[in-house]
């Protein structure tokens, strides 16, 4: 009998289960091809429970690497996925976004001569320090990947730039979208808040915002909730170096709600109840504007240009005193919050992952026929 193509993809951290979950379910429609699941281990509990959150268990589970991991270990995962993706000896391998898992698969799979697709390409900054080391990770996926799976018209153009082949290039919208929709169509509609008083969801973790940057989005958490009709929740990040200095500059401040990270669609609930989201994570940028919420991101630069050029968002950096601006304009300038509100979200439209599934079928046919 012949065999099935396989496909192997491969997730180390949370985000990265989320977005993949949608690829993975349009592959399985059918019996045509065999879809492995690859865990590296990085974030190993928080990616067991993401997994089970969209209901999917890893066919290979690595150890757990060591807390706090830096890139420099990439080398070293690589090496440790090597012999874990040629026991599977899959026909392409399926990677998503820019963690350090991705760029160490990456590298594994290209070492064995083994096709890699890549799921959230193109992204750019233009910075390779920020976000660090993500920007560093995207763009060296790009070297070694034979299909990628741009999420917009502009991560296309950044791909052509670097000289990549546009027959291997598929703009396909976001599959952090598609896994958006599921979780909405599940929550129960969000009840209005009855105490007059407006949510201000906060995240912030991100590496270039540890130290300074981070006091000050503190500093200017402490005085918009000092306005007294404004009610912030931020789920910590449980990183040490985001965790301490919130807890310390924030915890028992009136008007401050601090929380454990939440899961998925506990974080979609909070977003579906703000009336503005400030963060500096990439997904909650596609996330939020698909929900009509204003978005303030609380970084320098960003990867995704999109929400800001068509004014769904607004990048404001770390500086305390423009965050304190921006979200006071918004909150009492209720035109000003009505248009970024209205705005169209230019992250996809809920079908990703069935256009990377039919790109998949379509390259494992003229490569794998029967």
């Amino acid at each position: 009998m012949q065999q099935r193509p396989r496909i192997l993809v491969v997730v180390g951290t949370r985000p990265e289960a989320i977005k993949m979950a949608p690829v993975v379910a349009a592959l399985r429609v059918d019996d045509a091809v065999d879809v492995r699941l690859l865990a590296t281990g990085q974030h190993q509990e928080l990616l067991r429970t993401a997994l089970a959150g969209v209901g999917l268990r890893p066919d290979v589970e690595l150890p757990s690497t060591r807390p706090g991991a830096a890139a420099a270990d990439r080398a070293a995962l690589a090496v440790a996925l090597r012999p874990a993706i040629a026991a599977q000896a899959p026909d392409i391998v399926v990677l998503q976004g820019d963690t350090t898992s991705v760029a160490a698969a990456a590298a594994a799979a290209h070492g064995l001569g083994i096709a890699v697709a890549h799921v959230e390409a193109g992204l750019r900054s233009g910075d390779l320090l920020q976000p660090f080391p993500e920007e560093q990770n995207r763009v060296y996926v790009a070297t070694v990947a034979t299909l990628h799976f741009a999420p917009t018209a502009l991560a296309r153009a950044n791909l052509l730039r670097e000289g990549v082949d546009p027959a291997a290039i598929h703009v396909t919208g976001n599959t952090s979208i598609d896994a958006l929709h599921a979780v909405v169509a599940r929550l129960e509609p969000p009840s209005p808040r009855t105490d007059g008083r407006r949510l201000l969801l906060v995240t912030a973790h991100r590496r270039e915002s540890f130290g300074a940057p981070l006091a000050a989005i503190c500093a200017a958490v402490r005085r918009l909730a000092a306005r007294g009709d404004v009610e912030v929740l931020w789920p910590v990040h449980p990183n040490p170096a985001v965790h301490g200095p919130v807890r310390a500059a924030l915890a028992g401040v009136a008007g401050v709600t601090l929380c454990p990270p939440l899961d998925h669609a506990g974080l979609v609930a909070a977003m579906q109840q703000a009336a503005i989201v400030l963060t500096d994570s990439g997904g909650v940028q596609e996330e939020a504007p698909s929900l009509g919420k204003p978005l303030l991101v609380l970084r320098e630069v960003t990867e995704r240009p999109e929400g800001v050029a068509c004014g769904v968002a607004r990048l404001v950096g770390c500086d305390a005193d423009r965050i304190v601006a921006e979200a006071n304009r918004l909150l009492d300038d209720p035109a000003v919050c009505a248009a970024m509100a209205s705005g169209a979200s230019p992250y996809g439209d809920g079908r990703a992952g069935a256009r990377i599934a039919a790109a998949l079928r379509a390259w494992l046919a003229a490569r794998c026929p029967p």
